[in-house]
């Protein structure tokens, strides 16, 4: 097939969010060592993905770096191969717009030529004006809504307005909480799909609660359009919560139908080196624990705690998150949890 299609490798950058939060909790002290950093990009740019994703980037008062989170863009550039390969392009993601955009540089060559921008659905029209001062500065920027089955049609409506106005690189949609189905993701692209100028490029960003990523994504690539796309995945699928689509799972099915040259044995390298010196035991992937805040459309970190430091039972979650107010499902905070848990008598 000629369907244009990307692979964003977001295994540096998702996965390192997904060790700081483990690290966060008390539940492992497992870090990216700056030569496993060199080492998973080397493998990354030898597998022929189109795109790799360096890290993270937003201000902190902690050195994050061993999560591959800089504190700005040069720190994350540091760690651009010194010869990068032709057809490959490196990027960085903007945990939120917090970073003075005035002390953010110009775009130049010593630079990532793409920007990824999350955007603060509290702060809406700040997120997408930030992601158009970048656009001025000459970076290609991806347009990140985070959660996107919360958005209103009208919310998509200035997203996608913004994004056609700055000239976006991509626009994405994003199973944050890992419970999109099918006609979920048909709808979103069929609204981006008609809203957005042709060149931007539409991004899918799948998570595992469900164990439906890989099946969602082969939903999305397989779309009738001729409009290029991008697909984020991780080696070993390895990421916050559940996880990621899994790079090794996605390989074999675009070289053999789509036509595709990647290397699969480099991307195995990375797996190999994940799952020996990286990956702590069962902390994501499917499990039960982060199937059911799926089932209930939460945040995950709810379940992760009441299994991993409260030690309920799987019914016992299973009540409440049933029953806990919806205002406190998309936004998990301590004093939600111990709220709950002090509540949870009264229906257990």
């Amino acid at each position: 097939m000629t369907k244009k299609i990307n692979i964003l490798d977001a295994t540096l950058r998702d996965g390192g969010q997904g060790l700081d939060d483990l690290f966060n909790n008390g539940f492992t002290d497992k870090c990216y060592t700056p030569e496993a950093k060199h080492k998973i990009i080397r493998l990354l740019e030898n597998s022929n993905l189109e795109i790799i994703e360096l890290g993270a980037m937003g201000p902190s008062d902690d050195d994050k770096s061993k999560f591959a989170i800089y504190q700005n863009v040069e720190e994350l550039s540091e760690f651009l191969p010194a010869k990068r390969k032709e057809g490959t392009m490196y990027v960085g993601l903007y945990i939120g717009p917090d970073t003075d955009i005035d002390q953010i540089p110009e775009w130049n060559p010593s630079l990532v030529e793409g920007i990824r921008v999350i955007l603060r659905y509290s702060e809406l029209q700040r997120s997408l004006d930030y992601c158009a001062a970048l656009a001025k500065k000459g970076y290609k920027v991806f347009v990140q809504p985070m959660l996107t089955m919360r958005y209103t049609d009208a919310e998509l409506d200035l997203i996608i307005k913004s994004s056609n106005e700055m000239s976006a690189f991509a626009c994405y949609f994003v199973d944050s909480y890992g419970y999109m189905q099918p006609p979920d993701i048909k709808r979103l692209f069929e609204y981006m799909d008609k809203g957005l100028n042709k060149d931007i490029k539409i991004g899918f960003h799948a998570h595992n609660n469900m164990n439906l990523a890989y099946s969602n994504v082969l939903y999305f690539i397989n779309m009738d359009t001729e409009r290029e796309l991008i697909v984020d995945s991780c080696a070993t699928g390895m990421g916050q919560g559940a996880g990621n689509m899994q790079t090794e799972l996605l390989i074999p099915y675009m070289n053999e139908n789509f036509g595709k040259h990647y290397n699969y044995e480099s991307v195995l390298e990375v797996c190999d080196y994940l799952d020996r010196e990286m990956i702590p035991a069962s902390l994501w992937g499917y499990s039960v624990t982060r199937l059911l805040p799926a089932v209930y459309k939460t945040a995950y970190k709810y379940a992760l705690m009441m299994r991993n430091k409260y030690h309920l039972s799987f019914k016992e979650m299973n009540k409440i998150l049933r029953y806990m107010p919806d205002d406190m499902r998309n936004r998990y905070t301590k004093e939600n949890l111990e709220s709950l848990i002090d509540k949870s008598n009264s229906y257990l």
